[in-house]
Parts: C-alpha cells; sequence; structure tokens
C-alpha cells in the first residue's frame, strides 16, 4: 500500500527537516504488520515529495496470530492488505514519521507549525460510501478533495464500481496537521481495525484528533468506527473530547482556565486572582506539603507561585488541554529554566474527572476555581478521582461566592461570573458539598474566606482545606444519585450533557 505527500512551498526540501528523514536515503522499518519504506521520488526547492511504501505479507500475518480470525477462512489468504490503506497504514504513519505528528523538529523548530501546500496521494483508499464520504471526512478539515472510484475491473465494466477510491487531496495546513487527519481517518475510511482495539486507542485517538475531532460535523461517526463501535469507548472518547472543548472555548475567553478569569475587582483592592493564589500557597504551607498537584493548572500562574518557595520540592500542573499546557511551559519558560529548577516541576495532560495513577500519592492536590468548570452531573466523578483515587493528605479548593456577585459592578444577582462556568455555590451549597465530599472519603475539612467579607454577601472566594484523617472511612464508595450536588437550574450556565447512559454509541 501506498501514499505520497508533497510539498510545493519555497524551500519545498526542508520537509526532509520536518519529517525527519533525509531527502537522499532510502530507509526501511520493521514493524509489526510488515515492512515499511519511506523515499523522496523527487526532492527540490520548487517541489518536494514523500513516499510511505507499506509491504505487508498476510499469509505472514494469519502465521503470526496477530490479527486473530480463523486462520482457516479463505479470506485470510486473499484480500486486499497489501494493496490498500487501512488502519494497518496509520500505525506505519505513526511509526514512521512520530515526531512530525508530535511538532517537534530540533533541527529547525521554525519550520513546526508553518502552513505549507499540500497535496496527498491514495491511490487504492477503501471507502463503503464512495467519494462522497471521503470528501464527508476531508474537506470539512481544509481540504479540497478530488476522489475517483476504481472499478472492479477496467476490462469488465459490467462489474460495476469497486470500494476503493483514488485519492487526492490539497490543501495548505500545518504538516503535523495533515498527518494527524490522515492517522485518524485512514482506519475509518478502512471500516476494520486490524488489531484489537482496547482503551489505549482512546487516548491515541484524542491525542492525534483532539485539536479538531470536536468541531467536525462527522465527529460521532468518526469516533465510532475508529473505536470499532465499543460503546464504553465510545461513550469515554465524547466525553474526554467535549471536555478538551470546555477548556479550550474557556482558555479562548480568559487568560486562564481556571484561574485568571474575567472577575472585576473591589475598589482599591489587591487583585482577586492574587489574594486567591496567596491563600492556597499558605494553606499548603500550614498543611506541611512539598509534593503538590496543581489539577486543573490552566497557564501556570499558581505553579510559577509554588516554583518560587523552595519548600515544594515536587510540583505538578496537570490540566485536560494540550494548548493550555503548552502556553503553561512557555510563561514558564521551562526550556530556559535551570536543572535543578526544572527538575522540580512537570507538566502532565489529565483530566479532574477521570482516575490517573499519576497523580496519587502527593502531599496535596490544589483545585483553584475548578469545581464550577464541571458539569453538576460530573462532580461525584472528580469526588472520586481526587478524594477517592489520589487521595493526597490535603485537598485545597477555591470556588467563587455568586451571593458576592451583585457586588461587582454590572453584574445582577444570580448572574455567574465567566461564561464557562456550569453553576456557582452560594456559602450553604459550598459548606454542603464540602462536609458530604469529606464525611464520604474520610476527611475533615476547614473553610476560610479569600478577600474582603462583605457583612451580608460574605466574601468574594469560598476557599476549603480538606484533611485526611488517618483511618479512612467505609464510605468511599462512589456517591449514589440521590448524593449528587443539587445545583439550582438558574446557576447553570447552558444545559447539561448526560453522558450517564453511554452516550450515542452504536
Amino acid at each position: 500500500m501506498l501514499l505520497t505527500l508533497t510539498s510545493t512551498a519555497s524551500h519545498a526540501s526542508d520537509l526532509g527537516y520536518l519529517l525527519h528523514k533525509h531527502p537522499e536515503r532510502v530507509q526501511s522499518f520493521e514493524l509489526s504488520v510488515g515492512v515499511a519504506h519511506v523515499f523522496y521520488p523527487e526532492a527540490t526547492d520548487e517541489r518536494c515529495t514523500v513516499a510511505l511504501l507499506l509491504e505487508v505479507d498476510p499469509v505472514e500475518l494469519v502465521r503470526g496470530r496477530r490479527f486473530g480470525g480463523d486462520a482457516l477462512s479463505l479470506a485470510q489468504y486473499v484480500n486486499d492488505r497489501p494493496y490498500a490503506a487501512s488502519s494497518m497504514l496509520s500505525v506505519a504513519l505513526g511509526r514512521v514519521f512520530g515526531s512530525a505528528l508530535k511538532a517537534r523538529c530540533d533541527a529547525r523548530p521554525e519550520l513546526v507549525g508553518v502552513p505549507l501546500p499540500l497535496e496527498v496521494h491514495v491511490p487504492a483508499l477503501p471507502s463503503r460510501g464512495g467519494a462522497d464520504v471521503v470528501a464527508g471526512l476531508f474537506e470539512p478539515l481544509g481540504w479540497s478533495v478530488d476522489a475517483e472510484v476504481r472499478p472492479l475491473d477496467p476490462e469488465l465494466p459490467a462489474w460495476g464500481d469497486s470500494r476503493y477510491v483514488d485519492v487526492t487531496l490539497r490543501g495548505t495546513l500545518p504538516l503535523d496537521h495533515a498527518l494527524s487527519h490522515l492517522y485518524v481517518l485512514l482506519p475509518v475510511l478502512d471500516g476494520a481495525k486490524h488489531y484489537w482495539v482496547s482503551s489505549d486507542e482512546v487516548d491515541k485517538l484524542i491525542r492525534s484528533g483532539g485539536s479538531w475531532l470536536q468541531g467536525h460535523p462527522e465527529r460521532d461517526a468518526i469516533v465510532k468506527r475508529y473505536l470499532a463501535h465499543k460503546r464504553g469507548f465510545v461513550a469515554d472518547a465524547l466525553a474526554r473530547l467535549a471536555e478538551l472543548d470546555e477548556a479550550a472555548d474557556s482558555a479562548d475567553s480568559a487568560d486562564e482556565v481556571v484561574d485568571e478569569t474575567e472577575e472585576v475587582d473591589p475598589p482599591a483592592a489587591v487583585p482577586l486572582v492574587t489574594l486567591r493564589r496567596a491563600a492556597v500557597v499558605e494553606q499548603l504551607r500550614a498543611a506541611g506539603a512539598q509534593r503538590v498537584v496543581d489539577l486543573g493548572c490552566g497557564e501556570g500562574a499558581l505553579l510559577r507561585e509554588l516554583l518560587a518557595d523552595a519548600s515544594f520540592t515536587e510540583i505538578v500542573g496537570a490540566d485536560v488541554a494540550p494548548r493550555v499546557l503548552e502556553k503553561a511551559a512557555d510563561r514558564l519558560r521551562l526550556d530556559r529554566m535551570g536543572d535543578r529548577q526544572r527538575s522540580r516541576i512537570t507538566l502532565l495532560q489529565s483530566s479532574v474527572t477521570y482516575r490517573d495513577d499519576r497523580l496519587a500519592g502527593f502531599d496535596a492536590v490544589v483545585l483553584m476555581e475548578v469545581v464550577e468548570h464541571v458539569d453538576p452531573e460530573r462532580l461525584p466523578d472528580l469526588e472520586r478521582s481526587v478524594f477517592g483515587h489520589a487521595r493526597p493528605r490535603t485537598v485545597v479548593v477555591t470556588t467563587p461566592n455568586i451571593e458576592y456577585n451583585v457586588l461587582f459592578p454590572g453584574m445582577s444577582e444570580g448572574a455567574l461570573r465567566h461564561q464557562d462556568h456550569r453553576f456557582e455555590w452560594t456559602r450553604a451549597e459550598f459548606a454542603g458539598w464540602a462536609e458530604r465530599v469529606a464525611a464520604a472519603h474520610g476527611y475533615t475539612v476547614a473553610h476560610a474566606p479569600v478577600g474582603e467579607p462583605h457583612p451580608d454577601a460574605g466574601p468574594p472566594t469560598q476557599l476549603a482545606t480538606f484533611t485526611r484523617t488517618e483511618v479512612p472511612r467505609e464510605a468511599h464508595a462512589a456517591p449514589t444519585a440521590s448524593a449528587r450536588p443539587e445545583v439550582p437550574p438558574s446557576r447553570r450556565s447552558r444545559p447539561i450533557a448526560d453522558w450517564s447512559d453511554g452516550g450515542t454509541a452504536a
């Protein structure tokens, strides 16, 4: 099976730097599915073409028992695997062009992310829906599509058309975007993953398609086919894509996803975001925490404060949005940081609603202006992942006090401070949630104001510090539906999607 990719940009042969493959060399790579060869049919300053040729031996695949099925079936020996682009070609793309997929080019970093005039040719691409399906998948991503359905036999036109399409894609895109489109959509068009589909495939899909898949008009169909219609995996992937989209929306409309929201500070006051960070750091110091996770770290404002204090020996910033983590790394200047300081901090892509073993065992976890960005129906997932699974000695939570909002200029009663907030709690509601979570997971909780309290409305920000008791209580089981926090509909920013039934998987 064959795929070619051509650049007609100025200094087109720079494509070799981006792909980490020298135009004057032919390279071969042993894969689980066969042997991949990379070579350049042409490489000039005006036009550069790279070819990926994958040699597959169907008989050897059956003998190796890598792909299951009935080894005695004729279809295992007579098939299109050596010729038609499939999930096997996607495997080869990921293996051979892995650095380019990750947008890494150490030799010429200035080339990364630059849109290039590209042409991709796949002479035999399976598509059960014909050329229209190919166009429906690639055109929303900025490609123009030229697709011609292949006849079953040119010498016997009465036999009709085959399910194979000769496809040429043309567009001006960064190379890593183009490769991610191919990596995800080739298996989707093939309709058959030629290997076992596990939870790892969800991670691959989010990692490769997270930046564009959520907004694709065929998102659900792509996710279902990529994950072989595995209902649980499909629901998981759709929920994680929705979280990425929410985080990106918030990042576009605020300086930081969950920290620097567009609040208006009281007159003649120290900025509320500054008071909030100082209050969190004070609680961490009082708890004696040295290893700290900032979960929902945004672009790293709190991380900067923690790095400035040598008592915090290990710091982890975790956020669901890769783009936000890149901004955090840039703002913290991690690439220019000294080795000793750099060894203290790690940035991880993670979600507050999913269990992550990498976040377990720390002294403290901070949820600073995070909970209000989570759909109320998913708060029990947050509780289980943080208090039940990660289970740090200390958890510090801050969240807006909705009763104070009327004191901000231009805000009416019941209005939310930020368009991405799913809800905001009164003091009583926050206290009730905190007491229930503490009792369910073996913690005690103490409350403190952040900002100057108003006699009637209270403080602008609420803070709760959870401290784990020595003997965890037996009530660590997941909260029941009746125990889920009640959030008045008037305090929700928009309707809440319900994934509890497993989503829209086939």
